[in-house]
């Protein structure tokens, strides 16, 4: 499959069948993850594997002092919590701009499209409470989460492939030659 049909195949999963992601997807993702470029080549990526029934629960149902959870994970079978080691991050001298963020997305856009190839779906989540993550799941000092990657069989009928010409911006909108 060429790169720009596999990024168009990919979409955001938000309901799974209940199988089991296999052992040799899940290293293939987790390779994914490895080779991913990070500023400076400093790899500050921390990834928390969830796949048994307890953890996948315990992140599912532990929830705050309003009975809200702390993520929705849409029951996928397999979660990912990508974190920071912050200070392993590069950081930009001129002005201390940490880039902790960006390598995250890289590791976690690499990881997407490994699943797509693999034929699971996934769906990147940024809604959640941290603290009661780094609580729930015994996080080290300087360990912060930045995202969660739901990932398994998609459930229901893929996205089509045409759908970016409705959903996004023309290029002439978000990209400039030469001057703004």
């Amino acid at each position: 499959m060429k790169f720009l049909e596999l990024a168009k195949t990919r979409h955001s999963v938000r309901k799974y069948i209940q199988k089991a992601v296999e052992k040799e997807k899940l290293s293939a993702i987790l390779e994914a993850a490895n080779v991913a470029p990070t500023t400076a080549n400093l790899q500050p990526q921390r990834i928390l594997v969830l796949q048994e029934k307890e953890s996948l629960e315990k992140l599912a149902k532990v929830a705050d002092a309003d009975n809200a959870p702390i993520a929705n994970i849409f029951n996928a079978p397999l979660v990912l919590i990508l974190c920071c080691n912050t200070g392993e991050a590069w950081q930009r001298p001129e002005d201390e701009k940490t880039f902790e963020d960006i390598d995250i997305g890289i590791v976690s856009t690499h990881m997407m499209l490994q699943a797509a190839e693999l034929g699971l779906g996934s769906v990147m989540i940024g809604n959640f409470k941290p603290e009661f993550i780094k609580e729930a799941f015994s996080f080290p000092m300087g360990l912060e989460p930045a995202l969660i990657l739901a990932i398994g069989y998609a459930a229901g009928e893929p996205a089509s492939l045409e759908r970016h010409s409705q959903t996004r911006k023309p290029l002439l909108e978000t990209t400039f030659y030469e001057k703004f």
